[in-house]
């Protein structure tokens, strides 16, 4: 009964083979089955609303737009945005063309990708020059009260802890993962969401209505006792509980965007190239 978002930075010790952490299969039946089921979409509609004002910002058209595996119906954007969903097979090889679009957008979708430095290069090579990515991932310190619950319940109950959550990227890890696969004038920002619930079961419940079930490959395959269950929200209550009694639930939304190198873009300086040394600047501040 494991409900836990994970995400990550898909480092891994041999960069030809990245680690398969996720079963983007049993990603993809979970996410149909919220839907089925009637969807928790506070987050995503948050991220949708932020996206509108963060593309009207841009200040230019998009002919060719994708959207990549934002879950449910997907966001809204130029009249161009095709839309991809995650296929039954949970495949993250991009069906686009080299340098086919001028727009590529990804709703809270990146956090469960195996090969994300994979996925980033397949975008920027599927982008004309000067073509943008945004996109919208769980990350930082995500749940990190129901991870700890969890974890604290786990060892008093059963002696040991199982895997519920895969590493969460940060912003760093993100900057650095989209400069690698060579994208310009790189940004990320986060933006933090505490929401409250009654227990850590409404929580856990809300997670199962988001699609976001625990999908790592190397989940727990039996279900949690439920003395281990009772115990991790008696521990959430003790130590994440407000005044009031109901808990808290952190998310945090990190956005990213980058761009396909163009020559219009603004570059920076050569080494050498600067005409007074930072040491001279330095010391005539101080006379100032």
């Amino acid at each position: 009964m494991a409900v836990v978002i994970g995400v990550t930075s898909g480092m891994a010790q041999n960069p030809q083979i990245p680690p398969a952490l996720f079963d983007r299969a049993l990603l993809h039946a979970r996410q149909r089955r919220a839907h089925a089921q009637g969807k928790a979409t506070f987050l995503l509609d948050r991220v949708a609303e932020d996206m509108t004002d963060r593309l009207a910002a841009v200040m230019r058209e998009f002919h060719a737009a994708a959207d990549l595996w934002t879950p449910g119906e997907g966001l809204t954007g130029p009249p161009s945005l095709r839309r991809i969903a995650l296929d039954e097979a949970g495949a993250e090889k991009l069906p686009f063309a080299p340098e086919s679009l001028d727009l590529v957008v990804s709703a809270l979708a990146l956090q469960f990708v195996n090969d994300l430095p994979g996925v980033f290069a397949q975008i920027r090579r599927a982008l004309k020059p000067d073509g943008l990515l945004l996109a919208a991932m769980i990350g930082g310190d995500s749940l990190t009260e129901l991870r700890q619950a969890f974890a604290a319940a786990e060892a008093e109950c059963e002696g040991g802890v199982s895997p519920r959550v895969a590493p969460f990227a940060d912003l760093r890890d993100i900057g650095a993962l989209l400069q690698r696969a060579g994208f310009a004038l790189p940004v990320t920002d986060v933006d933090r969401v505490v929401v409250r619930y009654a227990n850590a079961f409404a929580l856990m419940q809300d997670l199962r209505r988001m699609g976001a079930a625990n999908v790592l490959i190397e989940r727990r395959r039996t279900p949690t006792p439920r003395a281990t269950l009772l115990r991790m929200a008696e521990i959430y209550a003790e130590r994440f509980a407000d005044a009031d009694g109901r808990i808290r639930a952190t998310f945090d939304i990190i956005w990213l965007s980058g761009w396909a190198p163009h020559a219009s873009q603004q570059q920076p300086l050569k080494p050498g190239s600067a005409k007074a040394s930072l040491a001279e600047a330095v010391k005539k501040a101080g006379k100032e």
